[in-house]
């Protein structure tokens, strides 16, 4: 062979040789770009449910909160109506039964409420939120039409009132802790405000309603007309609601929460503070009696108590956007506890009695924006399920925070009495838990960081 031809032939090949090797590169630019699209794709279609940056911060989200605010009214509304019924219901002759036992039935309602959060949530991951909370506003207004006939049985008023009502009101108070969470980031706090304020306005409302209703057509035909309002309204509510995503990891519980020291802390205050929230508007239509003042009176310092728990709510979930959930919790857990101990045991007459209504109610509404919101901050990955956790440790208070006082206002013969001075010991009570309460919530927020002024 000849050296021309030799050259001509590794030229040749070194020509062969970097086409193949130009073919290789392009082919493999290819294959790695198709793997590059093909993880992008895959990261999208497998975004976590939480991220911020595919919340919508509103859209659909608003109409959501509109729904869950309407269905809390109703459920706020009965619960703080509660003191003027069972008022009404122990000055009944048909049924011979005292301020405790039938305190007891209120509060085993509102037990029933919490205490089936984890479930709840179960159960609209199998059947989808809309689903589960039609059955919920069913249960919730044939329950209170069928206490219009159990009104001279104490079992019956345990088992309706208390349970089945508790029941359903548990499904629909999950359903509006949960929903915001999927639509909302940013503006959770504001969102949730507006959904508890919706309940403020029930607790507004239904109170004078319900002493109204009660002086016009009488405690039986009360409950079929608030149980039937319930079925209207509610129903077309629950179709309004709308999951953006089927809960999935957001509804189970990350167990490793329980060793975080600001986690425990917060759920130790939601489930003391909760033993006195109730015993203002359980007590307050008793208090105003004791004290000289009429029936319409009472109900209208539950009224002016629930509307101040609607202002109490928006503010609060303004608040906590702007200076942190925590923060606002801390604020609201300590003028709670200081309205009851500086106003209310000095509340002989009906201005300081107005005054610590309006205080207190504020501070009561606030609290149950801020206690979700930061639950929120704290466990982003399983918020609606570590909400649920929470507030199931709220039962022990829900079921013996009010009769506890009331067993208390038994004993110093309180409810016979025409001052102010033997509800002291109940006063003073529930102030005590307010206080520890305070505490657990501000040693949350110092774990978590001990400069005051940060955003938390």
């Amino acid at each position: 062979m000849s050296p021309t031809s030799t050259v001509t032939q590794l030229a040749d090949l070194s020509h062969f040789g970097r086409h193949e090797r130009a073919n290789d590169d392009i082919n493999s630019l290819t294959i790695r770009q198709h793997i590059s699209d093909s993880n992008n794709a895959v990261n999208d279609d497998q975004a976590p449910s939480d991220a911020v940056e595919v919340i919508p911060d509103g859209g659909y989200g608003w109409t959501v909160v509109s729904a869950c605010a309407f269905l809390l009214f109703w459920i706020n509304g009965y619960s703080t109506a509660w003191g003027v019924l069972q008022t009404a219901i122990v000055k009944s002759p048909q049924l011979h039964a005292n301020v405790r036992t039938i305190t007891f039935v209120g509060s085993l309602y509102m037990a029933c409420m919490v205490a089936f959060g984890i479930a709840s949530v179960r159960l609209m991951r199998s059947f989808g939120v809309r689903n589960t909370c039609l059955i919920a506003i069913t249960l919730f207004g044939l329950g209170m039409i069928f206490t219009s006939f159990t009104l001279d049985h104490l079992g019956g008023l345990f088992c309706i009132t208390g349970v089945l009502v508790g029941l359903g009101t548990s499904l629909l108070y999950t359903a509006t802790n949960s929903l915001p969470l999927q639509w909302f980031s940013s503006k959770l706090g504001t969102a949730n405000g507006l959904v508890k304020a919706g309940g403020g306005v029930g607790a507004t409302v239904l109170p004078i309603a319900a002493q109204a209703l009660i002086d016009k057509v009488g405690l039986q035909w009360t409950f079929r007309i608030f149980g039937s309002l319930i079925l209207i309204t509610g129903i077309p509510c629950a179709l309004l609601l709308k999951e953006r995503t089927r809960t999935g990891q957001a509804s189970r519980f990350d167990w490793s929460m329980l060793k975080n020291v600001p986690f425990l802390a917060l759920a130790m205050a939601g489930a003391v503070g909760v033993f006195a929230l109730f015993v203002p508007p359980f007590f307050l239509p008793l208090f105003a009696s004791s004290i000289g003042l009429s029936a319409s009176t009472g109900a209208g310092l539950v009224a002016g108590f629930g509307a101040s728990t609607a202002v109490g709510r928006l503010l609060g979930g303004w608040v906590s956007d702007r200076i942190g959930a925590l923060n606002a919790l801390a604020i609201t857990a300590l003028v709670n506890c200081l309205s009851m101990l500086a106003i209310w045991p000095v509340s002989a007459s009906l201005p300081p009695l107005f005054i610590f209504a309006i205080v207190n109610g504020c501070a009561n509404g606030s609290f149950f924006v801020g206690l979700p919101t930061a639950v929120a901050v704290l466990a982003p990955g399983s918020a609606a399920a570590s909400i649920s956790l929470m507030t199931s440790f709220w039962t022990p208070g829900y079921l013996l925070g009010a009769p506890l006082a009331g067993i208390l206002i038994e004993a110093t013969g309180a409810a016979e009495a025409s001052s102010i001075e033997p509800y002291r010991a109940a006063i003073f009570y529930a102030a005590g838990v307010g206080v520890l309460s305070t505490f657990l919530v501000v040693l949350s927020r110092l774990r978590l960081d001990t400069k005051l002024i940060k955003k938390l």
